[in-house]
């Protein structure tokens, strides 16, 4: 064989077994992908339960034999963190139970409130007020569409008498004249507004005013506040006018609770100071009606008067001292009938934190007077004890 030949076989050889190991390596599944690079944990991680770094495969490629290529979606491992459980719910706090109401004494005092819508608001926060005071006790007597002009609805000159005896109260208090801007329904049925209404309007509060204080008893008249209607404020002005100078006339009193419900030019207000200083609403939608911390607003001025009338019996530590509550009042202490105390210990425990000496008296009435008081009062002196060097008495021996 030539040399030419044989390289040429030589070459031949190479070239075929580069070919089969081509087709041999495209017969071999191919990973498609780089691999990510992977976060190696740290110290801290392993200390503080640092993040966990997963790797993600990548899809794996596999040659069918007609050719085709199936990827198939690499399967990931479930979270083996533990599921968090839902967080438990806080429990709902319920509302603290009202205390029952305190047990009014028979000799409680009584505040007749009559009047209109806004005098049953004023009573209502009364009862609450007045609710820990076993010294008192609310009435209310309230018609919220009477008045004063129209006697056909609800005639309080007539029933109040009534209402007064069967009350028997210590106090009233009156509100009326919210819904008095109409012309009267009796006698010559005086038209609003005119002098002939206004003169009949005062004969009538003057009357109401005089059922009350002929019985002697204190009346706080509560005058009308502000309106958010212009004309219904002017018309109020002028009926605060009538009932602050009847009820004056008659001996009452009469509660002034306009700068209440209005801002420092003299203009009706929706929200405003309540009894703790803070801003809230205090006026309904209709420019007319209190929110509830509108009548808490409204009552306080009239609870400031019922208790300098009421004096100690509007305190809520008020009880009744019956026979079985009485402290036990025994004698004082007799000084003659005084032993003196043991001697005790300096270590002993029961000395620890005491504040008196185990030997000391209360300071009393004595029942027996002193050698002190007896000398000083009377002169007298008590005879010494026999052998004392003060002991003049002669012996009957000698």
């Amino acid at each position: 064989m030539s040399g030419k030949s044989v390289e040429k076989s030589f070459v031949r050889r190479i070239g075929c077994g580069v070919l089969a190991a081509v087709i041999v390596a495209g017969s071999f599944p191919v990973a498609a992908g780089a691999q990510e690079p992977v976060r190696r944990r740290n110290l801290f991680d392993l200390l503080f339960g640092g993040p966990r770094y997963e790797r993600e495969e990548p899809p794996a490629r596999y040659d069918r034999r007609d050719g085709s290529i199936i990827e198939m979606a690499p399967r990931r491992e479930r979270n083996r963190a533990a599921v968090r459980s839902p967080a438990p719910r806080p429990p709902i706090p319920l509302a603290p139970l009202k205390p029952d109401p305190v047990a009014k004494l028979e000799n409680a005092r009584k505040i007749l409130v009559v009047g209109d819508f806004f005098a049953g608001n004023i009573g209502g926060e009364l009862e609450t007020t007045f609710e820990a005071s076993p010294g008192v006790a609310v009435f209310t007597r309230s018609d919220g569409s009477s008045g004063l002009v129209r006697d056909d609805h609800y005639d309080w000159l007539k029933e109040l008498p009534g209402i007064i005896d069967e009350a028997k109260p210590a106090i009233v208090v009156v509100m009326i004249g919210a819904n008095d801007r109409q012309q009267m329904t009796s006698g010559a049925k005086e038209k609003f507004r005119t002098d002939a209404w206004f003169g009949e309007y005062r004969r009538r509060v003057a009357e109401v005013a005089r059922v009350v204080t002929s019985r002697k008893l204190p009346l706080l008249w509560v005058g009308l506040p502000s309106f958010q209607s212009p004309s219904m404020m002017a018309d109020a002005v002028k009926l605060n006018a009538i009932y602050r100078a009847r009820t004056e006339e008659a001996g009452g009193e009469f509660v002034d609770i306009w700068d209440g419900f209005v801002d420092e030019d003299g203009k009706f207000i929706l929200t405003g100071s309540d009894v703790s200083g803070q801003q809230v609403r205090l006026r309904g939608s209709d420019g007319i009606t209190f929110t509830t911390a509108g009548k808490q607003k409204l009552a306080f001025y009239v609870e400031k008067l019922a208790r300098r009338h009421l004096g100690d019996m509007a305190s809520p530590e008020l009880v009744n001292l019956g026979p079985g509550t009485l402290p036990d009042l025994g004698l004082p202490v007799d000084p003659d009938k005084v032993l003196p105390a043991l001697p005790i210990s300096l270590s002993d425990p029961d000395l620890d934190g005491g504040k008196e000496l185990l030997s000391a008296i209360p300071t009393r009435d004595s029942l027996s007077q002193s050698p002190r008081e007896k000398l000083v009062k009377k002169g007298e002196m008590d005879p010494a004890p026999v052998g004392r060097v003060d002991d003049y008495k002669i012996s009957k021996t000698q």
